[in-house]
């Protein structure tokens, strides 16, 4: 009898294609908002455009390799790797701090946010863990050990760099994660509450942040009553009107919008290719999404449905907070834009979560 079900041999080619296409508008945009800057500071336009070409070759290179390995053999690796990753979150705070934060690590003139790697490990202990059918989840003693010590303890370290943002980011895809492996609601939210009640006491008592937090309070109803970036921001989005000023007639990346090549090239997307150009950007990254979530109920286990759900919602809420904070929706954390940001250890970690789904795309079935 011809069995029901099969193996697919090759890739997931629309999330791949998908995937290239944000690259590539990531490395025009790159251009684009930073040739200014770069000239002013480097003396060449082409400094940052450089430097991410650089990063994407060797994003494009661990996809490569990580659509190859055996991630199930691998995981049983993940604990002790967060372990090590850990150290060298303790390690960013021996470097020299870079705009009043310490996150990166400097080798070899290139930098590595630790924060960022810790976060990848993460997804893939925390699929590796949950997926062992000696754990019971619906047990709060089970969802508290062993993961509260080592997530915490990232979580408080992250914080001192300080880095608000991936702190943000690794809350919600724990939160996320255990929602989808089954936990209970009544006790992700016994967990959650001492978090929010120590980062209520951090902002409004002892000043965390508080200026922050305080500039966003004053935008929601007016984005033009906020921040100095968010002002920019609401500025930058609304002059591109529908189509847009045109791909390099963008005005406010004259020294006017903070980041416009980082945190806030969304932002100067709209300005530049307008309501269109960003419909189109929020179309790729829906159809990104929908391809992880597609991949992870198609898997044929546990570890692979965990795994996969695991990186698309992590995605998810990378995405979600930038785009965000460049609407005025919530406070700036200073998170990058997946693929499209300039930034090496972004591209190369969001591209590895790729690379994991496209693996893991080899292993559904029909």
């Amino acid at each position: 009898m011809r069995p029901s079900r099969a193996k697919r041999t090759s890739i997931d080619e629309g999330l791949l294609a998908a995937y290239g296409l944000l690259l590539l508008v990531g490395l025009v945009m790159v251009y684009s908002t930073s040739s200014i800057i770069a000239a002013s500071r480097f003396g060449s336009q082409i400094y940052f455009f450089k430097q991410q070409l650089i990063w994407v070759l060797l994003s494009a290179i661990a996809i490569l390799v990580i659509t190859r390995l055996d991630l199930s053999r691998l995981a049983v690796y993940s604990a002790p790797a967060l372990l090590l990753t850990l150290g060298l979150l303790a390690l960013v705070f021996l470097m020299p701090s870079r705009n009043g934060s310490q996150r990166w690590i400097m080798l070899f003139g290139f930098s590595l946010q630790p924060s960022e790697l810790f976060r990848f490990l993460m997804v893939i202990y925390f699929a590796f863990s949950l997926s062992n059918p000696k754990r019971n989840i619906t047990n709060l003693r089970d969802l508290l050990i062993p993961y509260v010590p080592i997530i915490g303890l990232g979580l408080l370290l992250i914080l001192f760099e300080p880095d608000l943002g991936s702190v943000i980011v690794i809350i919600l895809t724990t939160v996320g994660i255990f929602f989808l492996a089954g936990a209970r609601i009544k006790h992700l939210a016994a967990v959650a509450l001492p978090a929010v009640s120590l980062a209520t006491l951090m902002v409004f008592v002892l000043g965390y942040k508080k200026a922050r937090i305080l500039d966003y309070l004053a935008s929601v109803f007016d984005p033009l009553q906020g921040s100095y970036q968010v002002r920019q921001a609401a500025l930058t989005l609304g002059s591109g009107g529908i189509f847009g000023t045109g791909l390099g007639n963008g005005s406010q990346k004259l020294f006017f919008l903070p980041y416009p090549h980082t945190d806030f090239i969304f932002a100067a997307i709209g300005e530049e290719l307008g309501m269109i150009g960003l419909l189109v950007i929020l179309a790729l990254f829906a159809f990104i999404l929908w391809r992880g979530f597609k991949i992870a109920a198609a898997q044929p286990d546990r570890f692979g449905y965990l795994l996969a759900a695991g990186f698309a919602w992590a995605l998810f809420v990378n995405i979600a907070i930038n785009i965000g904070v460049v609407t005025a929706l919530l406070p700036v954390t200073g998170l990058p834009l997946p693929f499209v940001s300039y930034g090496g250890s972004s591209l190369l970690v969001s591209s590895a979560a790729i690379g994991v789904l496209l693996n893991l795309s080899r292993r559904t079935v029909r």
